[in-house]
């Protein structure tokens, strides 16, 4: 009676061994196979992408950066969403493409401005806070002036600054941005100081040429690109464009040298990512913006508008935006803006 009693005992010990052992490896499949289905990586881009621009709608850099979002989704197969974020003299773009999530959803405009910025002391922001994917444009400053304006040469314009100094006010950017540099450089060359044309600070090229027409200001400096339009309307006229040889484009607009004031400067727009950019992403958005900066319909849209292209890759970007910070660094401390 014993051993049969040992017998049953030995039976169901030997089932329920096989019954754990049979739980136990289904868990294991289970967990495996859950593991393998969170671990089978998304396809990028697989949803839409945000583009911020740290300037207002209507000027080159909103231009160009529409542009190139709407190139963009040829490319990644995603429709990419442009945003102006404005405000701060161009800080708040630029800091809120900084902060956004590394993974390819947030891209954005990083302009001249990034290398200013913070020997202004407005930010601690500089170009390192990003990881460079293209320059696009690089647009000389040109000085425009209301169409029924008295001066119709640059000469002019000068010998009305000499003779009441500090009664014309100009206009384009933020305090210390692109074109309030090319101000000071250009009166500078022409023996005039920063405070004969005092500045009037503004979000961006087009509200700055706004108030040119409606009689706010007297000069804007900004590209011929965003003055275009305007150009062709008849509401504006430009005197000069600064840069070292005439403009294709603009074969009309003499240049500041050729009137004997040695100045040339320009606006560049590139496209970056916050810093961080795993390089699986980045590798799909190097092509996929260098495809897009060769796009025929990219290149006729933005040359037909006036800008200026140069195309720069992420290495080569990231040693141009060093190189503008520290020139950047000493021309805006000759001119009294850093902090």
């Amino acid at each position: 009676m014993l051993s049969i009693e040992k017998s049953y005992i030995a039976q169901m010990i030997t089932r329920m061994n096989f019954q754990y052992t049979l739980i136990l490896c289904l868990s294991v499949m289970l967990v495996t196979s859950c593991g393998g289905i969170q671990q089978k990586k998304v396809s990028y881009p697989s949803k839409p992408i945000t583009y911020l621009v740290p300037w207002a709608a209507g000027g080159m850099t909103d231009m160009s950066s529409r542009m190139m979002a709407v190139t963009l989704q040829k490319y990644l197969g995603q429709t990419v969403n442009v945003v102006n974020r404005t405000g701060g003299g161009g800080v708040v773009g630029h800091l809120a493409l900084s902060q956004a999530r590394p993974d390819g959803y947030t891209l954005g405009a990083v302009t001249v401005e990034i290398t200013q910025l913070h020997h202004m002391g407005l930010t601690d922001l500089n170009y390192e806070n990003y990881t460079p994917l293209a320059l696009i444009i690089n647009n000389p400053a040109a000085i425009t002036v209301n169409i029924d304006a008295p001066w119709n040469t640059i000469d002019e314009l000068v010998e009305a600054i000499k003779s009441d100094p500090g009664n014309l006010q100009a206009s384009g950017t933020a305090r210390g941005g692109i074109w309030d540099i090319a101000r000071v450089g250009f009166l500078d060359a022409a023996g005039l100081s920063s405070s004969d044309v005092p500045w009037v600070p503004s979000q961006g090229a087009a509200p700055a040429l706004q108030e040119l027409i409606a009689g706010g200001v007297d000069i804007v400096t900004a590209s011929l690109s965003e003055v275009d339009a305007l150009r062709k309307a008849g509401q504006v006229k430009t005197l000069a464009v600064m840069a070292d040889e005439r403009l294709s484009r603009f074969p009309d607009v003499p240049t500041l040298k050729e009137q004997g004031i040695d100045w040339s400067i320009g606006g560049w727009v590139s496209v970056c990512a916050p810093a961080g950019l795993p390089d699986d992403v980045r590798m799909k958005l190097d092509s996929a913006v260098y495809e897009a900066s060769m796009d025929e319909d990219f290149i006729q849209n933005l040359t037909q508008a006036g800008s200026s292209l140069q195309y720069l890759g992420g290495a080569e970007l990231s040693e141009f935006m060093k190189a503008e910070d520290a020139s950047k660094g000493v021309l805006m401390k000759e001119a009294g803006l850093t902090n």
